[in-house]
């Protein structure tokens, strides 16, 4: 059957991704058909569609989504035809109306999470949970703990300052503006440093008491690489997951022992849901935070998916709050 979706033939700009017709058959042995009813918006978009991330062209972009299972294939038993499902997962294909894709990283739906809430969060959320819940410091973490969080008031960040209120830790996040940083607040950030007026080095020491933070978590890359070493306490972890501002450049690790014998780590979401077993654990524990309402998933945008291209440019921007989703 012919679908529409999301494709790019080249890498570059917004302008690459195109609305394409493209034909969709039967799953294979361990795959499913899905029919999206929204599909998420992520940074690593992005990397792939200039490039930074390279696809095998031509391609249709998107990492996460959730519909509704209309076929299964052989050796698939954790989903059936018509079950409610949610995914974060390789290889790229949300941004379209149906698409056959491998089952191990796709989760049955629980009721009482709507479809344009599951994918505006199983990517995000399951960044969230192995950042807060495996990406540790080697001194581990405790309640009352000071964690930096970088770029808080975007998609992963809401939901991280949530559940890291629920854990008991204290995230001190940034985030570009007034009216970005009270967001993280009134998501559980215990403080919020507006980079664009304040440096958030001499801000975190003032709030920690000169010691530091036990780890940071950053997305942001090149931009903030340096100075988020300079944010920890001795033993610290430098938790790197993303690049939004350019990839972090080159350096020595020479300098991590002056600045208090630090740790540092890139991570990625694909390492922890390399199986199906792993995947469902960290889902039924975002589910659960979800459900229990302590972690409350914010949309603040909502596009037709054949204005994809406008919604790249906005998150580009860092005109966007929340989480993002298209819709097919």
């Amino acid at each position: 059957m012919s679908v529409k979706a999301i494709q790019i033939r080249a890498h570059g700009g917004p302008e690459q991704m195109q609305l394409a017709d493209v034909e969709v058959g039967a799953p294979g042995p361990g795959d499913i058909r899905i029919r999206h009813e929204a599909s998420g918006l992520n940074f690593i978009d992005v990397y792939q569609r200039t490039g930074l991330y390279p696809l095998k062209l031509p391609h249709t972009l998107g990492m996460e989504g959730a519909g509704i299972v209309e076929a299964v294939g052989e050796g698939v038993t954790h989903l059936s035809a018509g079950d409610r499902a949610a995914y974060a997962s390789n290889p790229p294909g949300s941004y379209s109306q149906a698409r056959v894709m491998p089952a191990k990283n796709v989760v049955k739906l629980p009721d009482g999470i709507a479809f344009d809430t599951a994918a505006g969060m199983m990517l995000k959320g399951l960044t969230a949970q192995y950042l807060l819940k495996k990406t540790r410091p080697v001194e581990g973490l405790e309640k009352g703990d000071f964690v930096l969080f970088h770029a808080a008031a975007g998609g992963v960040g809401l939901i991280a300052c949530q559940w890291a209120k629920a854990l008991g830790l204290q995230l001190i996040g940034t985030a570009g503006g007034p009216a970005k940083c009270a967001l993280a607040k009134e998501h559980g950030a215990a403080h919020a440093i507006d980079y664009k007026s304040e440096d958030f080095v001499a801000r975190v020491k003032e709030i920690t008491g000169g010691k530091g933070v036990k780890v940071v978590y950053d997305s942001i890359g090149k931009d903030t690489f340096e100075k988020s070493l300079d944010c920890l306490r001795p033993f610290g972890l430098m938790a790197s997951f993303g690049n939004s501002s350019g990839p972090v450049a080159p350096f020595s690790p020479l300098i991590l022992g002056p600045k208090g014998s630090l740790y540092v780590t890139r991570q990625t979401l694909f390492t922890h849901i390399a199986t199906r077993e792993a995947t469902q654990a960290m889902a039924d524990d975002l589910f659960a935070v979800v459900l229990s309402g302590a972690v409350k998933i914010r949309i603040d945008q909502r596009y037709p998916m054949a204005e994809v291209a406008q919604a790249h440019r906005e998150l580009e921007a860092r005109k966007t709050t929340g989480s993002t989703v298209l819709m097919p």
